[in-house]
């Protein structure tokens, strides 16, 4: 049994890494660590767990374990990796935001890995340590892969692409309240998104020069090269994205492009029928579909913000990193209705 460690398990993410977890025919969860809520029973935050398990909350932390999951605030993974050393046979997957750029991967000597499988599962089956993507990044990167992989990305890339609330997180605030967000559309972070750095270095990873090598930040460079838009649904959990590009190809060669590239990716699936986010809440699937329309290419991509774009995600990794089926804990059905 993989024995696991959780730090900030009572958010969201941490939440729903349990969910998957318990479950897991190859997981020992030796803690879930909450110095707000040690001593309480999980279902006594994350109340759907009632019934599923008797696991306490506790404010305890070690390194006798195989990995360690950190679901924690953006900037504070790293400042918990400096407060608590962790032996170095111990496996981390961060999914702060804290190790996903270039200039910021090495922790003990060692770097972390980006871990979007579909860019870089060799990578991360010999990894010490993750970097788990962010939810808009993670949905934007599978949209767009395959154009990169054969170097078809042009200088201008469109991305409209609306989160549901828990995408902000636990902590409330005056954005995700039900009665601001119920009914109600917004945009916010418009061409400045910070998930479009690691973006930027991914697509610039597949399609080499992609990333402008000049300029004030990466961020400004990343944003000379993609518009992205991001919104606010007022939904809780999923991920609608809609990206076009110019390109020569005709419809058919690029859903023959995206299929052969996904061949082997067991939960990015191309639909030639039309999706929506329905198909992919409650799993770790991300499902693309593809028109073609006079010069632009459309590209449609659903997933869900918790799983394919966090936590799933983070487990799929695990599974890689100790030689198991990527699958493994991770078929999980939609909601359907």
């Amino acid at each position: 049994m993989i024995k696991v460690g959780i730090v900030g398990s009572a958010g969201y993410t941490g939440g729903e890494l349990l969910r998957v977890l318990i479950y897991h025919p190859e997981v020992e969860i030796v803690f879930a660590n909450s110095a707000s809520n040690a001593g309480n029973k999980l279902y006594e935050v994350h109340n759907d767990l009632f019934g599923d398990t008797e696991l306490t909350f506790s404010s305890d932390f070690h390194s006798d374990i195989d990995v360690l999951f950190l679901c924690v605030g953006h900037g504070d993974a790293r400042k918990f990796l400096e407060a608590n050393p962790v032996a170095a046979a111990v496996k981390i997957i961060d999914l702060s935001q804290d190790y996903r750029l270039r200039a910021n991967t090495m922790y003990q000597g060692q770097p972390f890995v980006y871990g979007l499988p579909e860019l870089n599962k060799e990578a991360i089956r010999s990894a010490q340590y993750i970097a788990n993507p962010g939810c808009f990044a993670t949905n934007i990167q599978l949209a767009l892969l395959p154009l990169a992989s054969k170097g078809l990305l042009p200088d201008q890339i469109h991305v409209n692409a609306t989160t549901g609330s828990t995408g902000a997180g636990q902590k409330p605030g005056a954005t995700t309240h039900f009665s601001w967000r119920n009914n109600n559309l917004s945009a916010y972070k418009s061409f400045e998104h910070q998930h479009l750095q690691e973006i930027s270095e991914s697509l610039d990873q597949l399609q080499n020069g992609f990333l402008p090598a000049s300029g004030d930040s990466l961020l400004a460079r990343a944003a000379e090269k993609i518009n992205f838009v991001p919104q606010r649904g007022d939904f809780t959990r999923g991920i609608f994205s809609a990206i076009y590009v110019d390109s020569n190809l005709t419809e058919e060669q690029a859903y023959e492009l995206y299929q052969a590239y996904y061949a082997t990716h067991p939960f990015t699936h191309v639909s030639r029928s039309n999706i929506d986010l329905k198909q992919v809440v409650n799993t770790n699937k991300s499902i693309i579909h593809l028109e073609k329309h006079g010069n632009k290419l459309l590209i449609l991509n659903a997933t869900d913000n918790l799983l394919k774009g966090a936590s799933g995600q983070a487990v799929q990794n695990m599974n890689l990193m100790f030689g198991l089926n990527e699958r493994t804990g991770l078929n999980l059905k939609s909601v359907g209705f």
